[in-house]
């Protein structure tokens, strides 16, 4: 009896070793993303569905743009296959939550690195720089000053949001969840002019000439990068080589050519906005 305990107890051990080990696996692998998504076959990205010419749906329902150009093959060097992707829209304000409630992997959405949103996700390496600008009908508004008294239109949660809201808080701001509405409300007269990224702005009035963009920029250079949720280690690391070698290869050059430039045209030199 006792030789049959004595071998009851180390077979409990050896089983509990087990589950413990087991349970460890599972525990790492709840903290892996990169893991996680492999295992998935997809990898979930937060694009804009309404600006263009970053991330949009076009007549057909597909998803387009710069960030989606990228994220396409970020997909393919990941997953070996551009199609393995998921887009899901997010609007400006809602980006770090949806990183936080693992609605996506990735953010792609045209997310300017600040110091605020750098406590709260990870910022992989820039791929893109950009400023604020400020467009007007006719572009009557040429400095901060003809803001005075003045609304000011901008999207809820984006940097244009902050600057003013930090800098002129004397300053009305009209703010707005998606970027069509936002337009919108320039074109309906409802603001005197709006704020945003310049390279938008840029963009915007090559296809609504009778506004110009008086304010061509505005505050510090800051740069564009994909985030994940805060402490995903493998995936930032895997974000930061991919970032890396599309820049060193040239393929963030080939995606502004394919997405950008037909835009832009010869006007903007493509190192001013890219890296």
């Amino acid at each position: 009896m006792r030789a049959w305990a004595k071998g009851f107890g180390i077979l409990l051990a050896v089983v509990g070793l087990a589950l413990a080990g087991c349970s460890d696996h599972k525990t790492q692998a709840k903290k892996d993303a990169l893991a996680l998504i492999k295992k998935r076959g997809v990898l979930k990205v937060g694009v804009f569905s309404d600006k263009p010419p970053f991330g949009y749906v076009d007549s057909k329902g597909q998803y387009q743009g710069f960030d989606v150009y990228i994220a396409k093959r970020m997909a393919k060097d990941l997953l070996g296959d551009e199609n393995k992707i998921q887009f899901i829209p997010v609007e400006a304000a809602a980006r770090v939550e949806f990183l936080k409630s693992k609605k996506v992997d990735v953010i792609m959405a045209n997310f300017t690195k600040t110091k605020e949103r750098e406590a709260v996700v990870d910022f992989a390496k820039p791929y893109m720089k950009v400023a604020l600008g400020v467009v007007s009908k006719d572009g009557v508004i040429k400095s901060v000053d003809d803001l005075k008294g003045k609304p000011l239109i901008v999207n809820k949660g984006t940097t244009a949001d902050f600057y003013f809201s930090k800098n002129y808080p004397s300053i009305s701001l009209l703010k707005y969840d998606q970027n069509t509405e936002t337009f919108l409300a320039l074109k309906n007269n409802r603001g005197v002019a709006l704020a945003h990224d310049n390279t938008l702005l840029f963009a915007w009035v090559k296809k609504n000439p009778e506004f110009k963009v008086g304010i061509p920029s505005l505050g510090d250079q800051e740069v564009i990068a994909p985030a994940v949720k805060k402490g995903n280690k493998t995936l930032l690391e895997w974000l930061d080589k991919e970032i890396d070698t599309l820049i060193k290869s040239g393929f963030i050059k080939e995606a502004y050519d394919a997405t950008l430039k037909p835009v832009y045209g010869d006007e903007l030199d493509p190192k001013s906005v890219i890296f």
